[in-house]
C-alpha cells in the first residue's frame, strides 16, 4: 500500500483554506522555510499569497480596490448603491500586509532592570489569511498583539520594525480593529441595542439609518446571536447572556466597519468547541471574502479550529519556536525529533512540548516528556538555521499596496447624541446607578424631616436650621460615592472604545454630563422637597427653588469629582477610599465644624477653605434661609435677633455678595470639574504606569 502524502494528522479541508499537501520528497525544513525564514520574506509575500490565499478576480487591481473604489469581495449589503449614490462606500480601503522584524519588547522589572517579554521576533501577516499566535500562558501573545496594533503601554519599550504595506505608519480608524481579551460591554443594553449603537458611532452619516440597522442585524446573525438579540448583555447588574455570547458580541461590534486589519485576543475564550468553530469559521470566511488580514492570539484551539488557520506563530517565553504554515507545523516538530502522536490535537502537542511550568513531575507518574527548555532551544535553533545569513530583507523595503487612510465615521454631534441616548438608557436600567440612591435619599430626607420637624423661630432653632442645612448639603452629595462602581465600568468601556477610535474623550464627557443632569435633578428635587417642607424652612417657592438648585449643583459637582477619581484610580476599593477622603477634607473646612475665623490660616484657611464647595453651598443655603427671618427668645427676656445679624455674628457668613453669587460659583465649579475630568482622561495614560508601580509596591 502506497504511503499517504498527508502527514499523520491532516486538518479537515475547509472552504477558507485549501489543504496543504506535502510531497514525499519535500522535507519539513523546506515546507516551512517560506514562512519562517525572515531573510526570504520578500519572496513569500507574492508566492505564498497566491498559494494559500483565495485568488483575486482576473481584473482586480493589486490593492484590492476596483476602478470605482469598491473593496473587492465586499459583501453585497456593504456596497449596495455605492455607485448610484456617487460616493465610495465606507469599506473601500487597501489591503494590509503587516510585517515585523527583530521585534523586541521589554518592561520594567521594578528594580531598575528591564525584563525581556519578546525577543527578536520576525514575521508577517497577509490579506485574506488568519495568522494564529499560540503558546503557553505568559509567553507574550497579548504583548505581541499590542505591539503590532500600536497599543503598548508607556511602561514597555519596543525596538524593531513594524511595517504596514512596507511603510512605517500608524493605524487609523477603520483600517484596523482590536478585540480585547476582556469583554467590556454595557451590561444594561440588549445585544441588538449594543450593536446598533456601535454602528451609529462607527459608520458615517452618509450611510442611511436603515442601512446601518441592516448591517448591524446581519452582523448579529453572522455571529449566531439572533436568538438573543433582545436579551440584555448582563454582568454586574443582571445575569444576561452567557459569557461566550458576550464574546461574540464584542467581535461583532468591532467588525462593523469592515476593517482591513483585525487583531483578536483570545476570540474563542469562553466558547464551547462548536461555538469556537462557528466563530473562527466566520472570521476566516470574512478574511477570505473581504481580503482582511487577521492576527489572532489563541490559547488552545480544537483540531477543527486549528485547521482554519493559514499561518502559525508559536511562542515560548518570549521566543519564537515556529513561524510558518499551520499545516506544516507537525512536520517541523517531527523533523526536530518531537513527532505528534496519531489522532492527537496538534495544538495540544505543541503546547505540551514547550510548556515548562509543570516540569516537576509527581513521583510514580508514567507521564514522561523531554525537558521543555531543551525542546524550546532545539526548535529555536532549528528556526534560526533556516534564516539566510547576510541576505537583505527586501520585504521591509518594498511598498505593497496603497497607504492607509482614515475612514469616515459619524460626526461629532451624532456621536454625542448616540452616546447621550445610550448613557441615559444605561442609567435608567441600572438600579444601582441612581435609583438605589434615590430611594436612600428619600429615606434619609424623611428622617431629617421628622427629626427637625416644623422648627420654630426660637433661638434654639438657629442651630437646628444650620445643622439641618449642613447635613443635607453634605451627606446627600457624599452619597455620590455609591455610583463609583458604575463610574469605573463606564471608564473601562470608554477606554476600550476610545482605543478603537469610536469616539474621543470630549464626546464622552459631554454625553456623560448631559445624560446625568436630569437624573441628578430628580434625586435632588424630590427628596429635597420632603426634607425642606417637613422641617418647615422659610416659606416661599423661590426659596425652595434655590435650595433644590444648590443640592443639584452639589451632586453634579461631586459626580464630576468622583469621575476624576475613577479616571485616575480605576480600582474599586482604592477609588472609594480616595473619594471619601477628599470629600471628608472638603467638608471639614466648610466653616461649620470650625468657624472660618478659627481655622488655621496656613493650608486650612488658605487655600483649602476657599476651594471647598461646601463653603459656597452652606453659605448660600444660610443666606437663603436666615435673611428675612427674626428669632425671638422664648425664655421671656424679649430679645429678638434678625437673620442678617445671625449670619454675620454667629455663622460668620461672608455678606459682601448675594446668595446667587454662591450658586454661580457652584455652577462654575461644576464646569471646572468636568473640564478637569476631560483633562484627566487625556493625561491619564501618562500617569497610568506610575499608578501601576505604586499598586505593585503596595
Amino acid at each position: 500500500m502506497a504511503a499517504s502524502p498527508l502527514p499523520r494528522w491532516a486538518p479537515t479541508p475547509s472552504p477558507t483554506r485549501p489543504l496543504r499537501v506535502s510531497s514525499a520528497s519535500q522535507t519539513a525544513i523546506s515546507s516551512c522555510s517560506s514562512w519562517t525564514v525572515c531573510s526570504s520574506l520578500s519572496s513569500i509575500f507574492v508566492p505564498l499569497f497566491r498559494r494559500s490565499a483565495p485568488p483575486l478576480p482576473v481584473d482586480a487591481p493589486a490593492n484590492g480596490v476596483d476602478d470605482d473604489g469598491d473593496r473587492v469581495g465586499c459583501h453585497p449589503l456593504d456596497c449596495v448603491g455605492a455607485r448610484k449614490r456617487g460616493h465610495h462606500p465606507q469599506e473601500a480601503s487597501p489591503m494590509v500586509f503587516l510585517t515585523w522584524e527583530d521585534l523586541t519588547v521589554t518592561a520594567s522589572s521594578g528594580r531598575g532592570n528591564r525584563a525581556v517579554i519578546l525577543d527578536r521576533l520576525s514575521g508577517c501577516a497577509r490579506p485574506g489569511e488568519v495568522l494564529a499566535l499560540m503558546g503557553p500562558s505568559g509567553c507574550g501573545k497579548t504583548t505581541l498583539l499590542d505591539a503590532l496594533a500600536g497599543r503598548l503601554g508607556t511602561d514597555k519599550k519596543r525596538t524593531g520594525d513594524i511595517l504596514i504595506n512596507g511603510r512605517r505608519e500608524k493605524l487609523a480608524f477603520g483600517t484596523s480593529a482590536y478585540v480585547t481579551q476582556e469583554t467590556l460591554l454595557m451590561a444594561t443594553l440588549t445585544v441588538s441595542e449594543a450593536v446598533h449603537c456601535s454602528a451609529q458611532l462607527q459608520l458615517p452619516d452618509t450611510v442611511p439609518a436603515a442601512e446601518k440597522r441592516a448591517r448591524a442585524d446581519r452582523a448579529i446573525r453572522q455571529m449566531g446571536l439572533a436568538t438573543v438579540a433582545g436579551s440584555r448583555i448582563g454582568g454586574r447588574v443582571c445575569k444576561g447572556i452567557s459569557g461566550g455570547q458576550r464574546r461574540r458580541v464584542s467581535i461583532c461590534v468591532e467588525l462593523l466597519a469592515s476593517p482591513a486589519l483585525v487583531f483578536l485576543d483570545e476570540p474563542t475564550g469562553g466558547l464551547d468547541s462548536a461555538a469556537s468553530l462557528h466563530v473562527m469559521g466566520r472570521i476566516a470566511s470574512l478574511a477570505r471574502e473581504e481580503r482582511m488580514t487577521v492576527v489572532a492570539a489563541v490559547h488552545q484551539p480544537s483540531s477543527e479550529v486549528f485547521g482554519l488557520f493559514h499561518g502559525l506563530c508559536l511562542l515560548a517565553y518570549g521566543k519564537m519556536v515556529y513561524f510558518g504554515p499551520a499545516a506544516d507545523a507537525i512536520e517541523f516538530f517531527d523533523a526536530n525529533g518531537y513527532p505528534c502522536p496519531l489522532r492527537r490535537n496538534p495544538s495540544d502537542h505543541f503546547l505540551t512540548m514547550i510548556n515548562k511550568d509543570f516540569e516537576e513531575l509527581e513521583e510514580g507518574t508514567t507521564f514522561t516528556l523531554p525537558r521543555a527548555a531543551e525542546v524550546i532551544q532545539t526548535l529555536v535553533d532549528s528556526l534560526i538555521s533556516q534564516r539566510g545569513s547576510g541576505m537583505k530583507n527586501e520585504a521591509f523595503t518594498i511598498k505593497v499596496g496603497a497607504p492607509l487612510a482614515k475612514k469616515r465615521q459619524a460626526t461629532f454631534l451624532t456621536k454625542c447624541a448616540v452616546l447621550t441616548r445610550r448613557s441615559c438608557t444605561n442609567m435608567h436600567r441600572d438600579a444601582g446607578y441612581y435609583w438605589l440612591r434615590f430611594g436612600i435619599y428619600i429615606g434619609i430626607c424623611l428622617s431629617i424631616g421628622t427629626i427637625f420637624f416644623n422648627v420654630d423661630n426660637s433661638f434654639a432653632s438657629i442651630q437646628a436650621r444650620a445643622s439641618m442645612l449642613m447635613f443635607t448639603s453634605t451627606l446627600l452629595t457624599m452619597m455620590s460615592i455609591g455610583g463609583f462602581p458604575s463610574f469605573v465600568e463606564d471608564m473601562k468601556i470608554f477606554r476600550k472604545e476610545q482605543l478603537n477610535g469610536h469616539y474621543d474623550a470630549t464626546a464622552f464627557v459631554i454625553s456623560n454630563t448631559l445624560s446625568s443632569t436630569p437624573y441628578l435633578g430628580i434625586i435632588s428635587i424630590i427628596p429635597g422637597a420632603i426634607a425642606y417642607y417637613l422641617t418647615g424652612l422659610q416659606r416661599g417657592f423661590d426659596h425652595f427653588v434655590y435650595f433644590a438648585a444648590v443640592l443639584w449643583a452639589c451632586t453634579m459637582l461631586v459626580e464630576g469629582l468622583m469621575m476624576i477619581v475613577a479616571a485616575i484610580v480605576p480600582d474599586f476599593l482604592l477609588g472609594i477610599i480616595t473619594g471619601s477622603g477628599m470629600q471628608g477634607l472638603l467638608m471639614l473646612n466648610a466653616g461649620f465644624f470650625r468657624l472660618p475665623s478659627d481655622l488655621p490660616k496656613p493650608i486650612w484657611k488658605y487655600p483649602t477653605y476657599y476651594m471647598s464647595y461646601h463653603k459656597y453651598a452652606t453659605q448660600g443655603l444660610y443666606k437663603n434661609e436666615f435673611l428675612g427671618l427674626a428669632f425671638e427668645d422664648l425664655g421671656g427676656r424679649g430679645l429678638t435677633l434678625n437673620g442678617e445679624y445671625i449670619l454675620k455674628t454667629y455663622l460668620q457668613v461672608e455678606m459682601g455678595y448675594s446668595k446667587w453669587v454662591d450658586l454661580a460659583i457652584l455652577l462654575a465649579m461644576v464646569l471646572i470639574y468636568r473640564v478637569l475630568f476631560l483633562v484627566t482622561i487625556k493625561v491619564g495614560e501618562a500617569l497610568k504606569p506610575m499608578i501601576n508601580c505604586i499598586s505593585v509596591k503596595v
